[in-house]
C-alpha cells in the first residue's frame, strides 16, 4: 500500500513537470529566428514592413522613400533610403512567434549580414524579378551557405517593367548553384499598362489562384482560370517530380497515379528538404502592393526551422588540459550559453545583442566570458522592436535579446554559465579596403575624437582607426566610399566633432614574392650587460592571402627554451603587425617559420627580440617585397545602346571584363577592376548612361599592383 501511495505521489509530482516540459517544447517549436537578406534595392525593408502590417503588428505601412519604415529608423538611413544597420522586430503569425532581423543590402555593410547570419536559424532571400541575381545576392547566398542557414526565396517586384520570373530562377541555378523549387507561379508579369500584367499567383500545392486586396491583408482564393490551367498543371508536375526525390511515400503515390496527394504530406516533404538545405522553396509577389506577403509568412511558419530543429551548438572546452569539443542542445534545461553578435554603444551603457543557444538567462545575475576570462554582470534584459525596447526579467533558449551591463564583451564573444563553460566559434569579418585621414582642429577635440572612435569601434567590427603621432592625423578605414561617408557624417553631425576630413584613399597591402632563409643576431653590450642570440627563419608567401603574418616554429627546445621561443614568436608577430618596408602598409599572405637558434648564458628576452626582429627585416628585404592593391568585382546593368561606352570606360580603368549578357532590353557586364580606379565611378556611370545604368561592387581580392602604381609611392 505504501508503495502504491509512493508511486501515486511521484506521478502527481511528475504530471506538472511533464506538462511544463511539453509547454517548453511547444514554445521552441513555435519560434522562428529569421533574417531578410538580399542585394540593395531588392525590397527587403518593404517585405519586412508588409510582414509587420499583415501580421497586425503595425497599423500603417511604412515607406522607404518617405523614411517612415519601422526598421530604418536611423537618420542616415531615412535620408538615403537604404538600410545601414540591422534591426530586430518581432511579430506573431499562425501561432508562430517570429524574431526577424532586417539586414543591409549594400556591400559596404556586409558585416551586418555576416554577424546576423551567424546566429539566425533561417533566412528569406529577396530577389528583384527585374535585376535577378546581383553581386550582393551572391555574397549573402555564400554567407548563408557558410553558416548552413536553411532559406526560402521571394522573387519580388513582379509588377516592374522587365520582370522575369523564369529568368531569375535560371540565374539562381547558374550563379548560386541553388536548387529552387517553385511553390507558386505568377499570373502575368510587369506593370498594369502592359499586356498580361502581374495580378496574382497560383498556389501549386492547393492548386488555387490567389489574389490580394486591402494592401495584401486580404487573400482571395479562386479556381484557376481555364487559360492558365495547363501551365499550372505542368508546374505542379515539375514540383512533384522534384519532391519525389526526397520522399519514398510520395513516389509510391505517384506510381499508383494517385491524384489527390495530401497537401500536408507535401508541406512535410518541403520542410524536411529545406531544413537539410537540399532545396529552396520559391514564392513570388510585389511587396510594395502587398501581393504575396501572407503566403510568404505561411512559408516562414511551415518551412523554416525552429531552434528545436537546429543541431546542438558546438564549441571548445574551457579549463581542461586537453582541448575537446563541447556541445549544447537547444534546451532550456541545458547550461546557459549565448553569443554576442552586435553592440550598440552609448556613453552611459552599451546595449549588447545576444542569441541564447541553451539554458536560461535572468536579469541581475552574473555570467562568464571564457574568451576574456572575465565575469560579466547582466544588469537588464530587453526585448527589441526596432527602435523600441521592452524590459524583461528572464529569457531562455532561442531568444534574441539586448543586454545592458556588459563591460568587457564585444561582438563574437561567448557568454556562458561559469560552472559549465564553453567557448563558441567567434565571427570573422573581412579586411577593410579604403582609408581616410582625419585630424582634430584643436587639442581639446583630440580626446573627444579618441573617445568617439573607441565607441564606434565597439559598434562596427569592420571599422579601424589608427593615430599617427608624427602627423597628428588619425587614419580611419572601412569597407568602401559609402561606409566612410556614413562614418564621416556621424563624426560631424551626431558627435559634433570639429575635425578636418581628407579624401578617401585605397588601403594597400604588402607581401613577398619568394621564399628565403634569413638570419638575425644580437652580439651587443647594453648598459654593461652582455647580450647574445642568433636566429634563422624562413619567410615565404602563404596560400591564405587574406591573412596577415602566420608565425610557426620548427626550432628544437635545445636551441631555444620554451619561454624564449614564446618571446621570439611574439616579436615576429609584432613585426608583422607593424607593416611592410615599401610604404609601411599592412602585411598579408606571409608565413615566417623559426628554423633554428643559438643561445648561451648571455641570452635573455631582449637579445631574442633583437635577433628575431633583425631576421624578420632581413627576410622582408631578401624575399622581394610586393605591393598589393584591392580589386573589386563589378556588376553593371545598362541600356544596351550604352554597352560600348561602358566597355571602353572600364578598359581605361584597368578592368578585366569577365562576361557580358543581355537581360531584356538591358546589357549586364561582369568585370573586375582595381579600387583605385573606381573612385567617383557612380558619377561617371550616370554620365555614360544618362542616369539609366545601375552598378554594384564588392571586394574580390588583393592582386599585385602594376609598376606605375608603385611609382606613386616612390617605390
Amino acid at each position: 500500500m505504501a508503495g502504491a501511495l509512493h508511486r501515486t505521489a511521484f506521478l502527481m509530482r511528475g504530471a506538472p513537470q511533464q506538462e511544463e516540459e511539453a509547454e517548453m517544447s511547444r514554445r521552441l517549436q513555435d519560434l522562428r529566428n529569421i533574417g531578410i537578406i538580399a542585394h540593395i534595392d531588392a525590397g527587403k525593408t518593404t517585405v519586412t514592413e508588409r510582414m509587420l502590417y499583415c501580421s497586425g503588428t503595425t497599423h500603417r505601412v511604412g515607406m522607404v522613400d518617405k523614411g517612415t519604415t519601422e526598421t530604418d529608423f536611423d537618420e542616415e538611413e531615412q535620408q538615403r533610403g537604404i538600410t545601414i544597420y540591422s534591426a530586430c522586430v518581432t511579430f506573431d503569425w499562425q501561432n508562430v512567434h517570429v524574431n526577424l532581423i532586417d539586414t543591409p543590402g549594400h556591400v559596404d555593410f556586409t558585416a551586418e549580414v555576416e554577424r546576423c547570419l551567424r546566429i539566425l536559424d533561417g533566412g528569406v532571400v529577396v530577389f528583384s524579378a527585374r535585376e535577378g541575381v546581383e553581386a550582393q545576392s551572391e555574397t549573402v547566398w555564400r554567407q548563408a551557405d557558410k553558416y548552413k542557414v536553411p532559406r526560402i526565396a521571394f522573387i519580388n517586384k513582379m509588377d516592374r517593367e522587365g520582370a522575369s520570373f523564369n529568368g531569375t530562377l535560371d540565374e539562381m541555378r547558374d550563379r548560386l548553384s541553388a536548387n529552387p523549387v517553385v511553390l507558386q507561379i505568377p499570373v502575368g508579369e510587369g506593370p498594369p499598362h502592359v499586356d498580361n500584367a502581374f495580378r496574382g499567383v497560383i498556389d501549386l500545392l492547393e492548386m488555387k489562384m490567389l489574389t490580394f486586396a486591402d494592401q495584401g491583408e486580404k487573400v482571395e482564393k479562386s479556381e484557376i482560370p481555364a487559360e492558365l490551367a495547363d501551365d499550372a498543371e505542368l508546374a505542379r508536375q515539375e514540383l512533384l517530380e522534384e519532391l519525389s526525390k526526397h520522399s519514398d511515400e510520395l513516389i509510391e503515390l505517384l506510381l499508383e497515379e494517385e491524384t489527390s496527394i495530401p497537401t500536408k504530406l507535401l508541406r512535410d516533404i518541403i520542410r524536411d528538404a529545406t531544413l537539410q538545405q537540399l532545396i529552396q522553396p520559391i514564392l513570388c509577389g510585389s511587396a510594395l502592393d502587398g501581393i504575396g506577403i501572407p503566403p510568404l509568412l505561411d512559408a516562414v511558419a511551415w518551412y523554416l526551422p525552429s531552434p528545436e530543429d537546429m543541431p546542438p551548438v558546438e564549441g571548445s572546452s574551457v579549463r581542461k588540459k586537453k582541448e575537446e569539443t563541447e556541445s549544447r542542445k537547444p534546451d532550456p534545461k541545458e547550461p546557459f550559453c549565448g553569443l554576442v553578435f552586435k553592440v550598440i554603444p552609448a556613453k552611459t551603457a552599451d546595449l549588447s545583442w545576444i542569441r541564447v543557444y541553451s539554458g536560461q538567462l535572468k536579469a541581475n545575475t552574473r555570467v562568464y566570458n571564457p574568451g576574456k576570462d572575465k565575469k560579466e554582470n547582466i544588469a537588464q534584459l530587453w526585448r527589441m522592436q526596432a527602435s523600441r525596447r521592452e524590459q524583461v526579467d528572464a529569457v531562455e533558449t532561442g531568444d534574441i535579446v539586448g543586454i545592458i551591463g556588459l563591460r568587457n564583451s564585444i561582438t563574437g564573444d561567448t557568454l556562458c554559465d561559469s560552472k559549465d563553460p564553453i567557448l563558441l566559434e567567434s565571427i570573422e569579418f573581412p579586411e577593410t579596403v579604403m582609408s581616410m585621414a582625419i585630424e582634430p582642429e584643436t587639442t581639446a577635440e583630440r580626446k573627444k575624437l579618441a573617445d568617439t572612435l573607441d565607441l564606434m569601434r565597439r559598434q562596427d567590427p569592420t571599422f579601424r582607426a589608427l593615430e599617427n603621432e608624427d602627423t597628428g592625423q588619425t587614419l580611419i578605414s572601412g569597407m568602401g566610399e559609402l561606409h566612410l561617408e556614413v562614418i564621416r557624417n556621424r563624426l560631424l553631425r551626431d558627435f559634433n566633432l570639429n575635425v578636418k576630413v581628407h579624401k578617401p584613399r585605397v588601403s594597400y597591402r604588402e607581401t613577398v614574392q619568394n621564399a628565403v632563409e634569413a638570419e638575425g643576431s644580437c652580439h651587443r653590450n647594453l648598459g654593461g650587460q652582455q647580450l647574445f642570440a642568433e636566429m634563422k627563419i624562413r619567410m615565404e608567401p602563404h596560400q591564405n592571402s587574406e591573412s596577415g603574418v602566420m608565425v610557426t616554429s620548427r626550432c628544437s627546445p635545445e636551441d631555444l627554451p620554451g619561454e624564449l621561443l614564446g618571446v621570439a614568436i611574439d616579436e615576429l608577430r609584432a613585426r608583422g603587425e607593424g607593416g611592410g618596408i615599401l610604404g609601411g602598409f599592412p602585411l598579408m599572405g606571409l608565413k615566417a617559420t623559426i628554423l633554428s637558434a643559438k643561445n648561451n648564458e648571455y641570452t635573455n628576452e631582449i637579445a631574442v627580440r633583437i635577433a628575431a626582429g633583425e631576421a624578420f627585416e632581413a627576410g622582408l628585404r631578401e624575399a622581394g617585397p610586393l605591393l598589393m592593391e584591392p580589386v573589386m568585382k563589378l556588376d553593371i546593368m545598362t541600356p544596351e545602346e550604352h554597352l560600348g561606352d561602358f566597355v571602353g570606360d572600364l578598359q581605361q580603368r584597368r578592368a578585366i571584363i569577365n562576361r557580358t549578357d543581355n537581360r531584356g532590353k538591358n546589357a549586364v557586364i561582369e568585370a573586375q577592376a582595381p579600387l583605385a580606379e573606381l573612385f567617383g565611378y557612380s558619377s561617371a556611370m550616370r554620365s555614360l548612361s544618362k542616369g539609366l545604368a545601375g552598378c554594384s561592387m564588392e571586394p574580390l581580392e588583393y592582386a599585385p599592383a602594376p609598376p606605375e602604381v608603385a611609382k606613386q609611392f616612390g617605390l
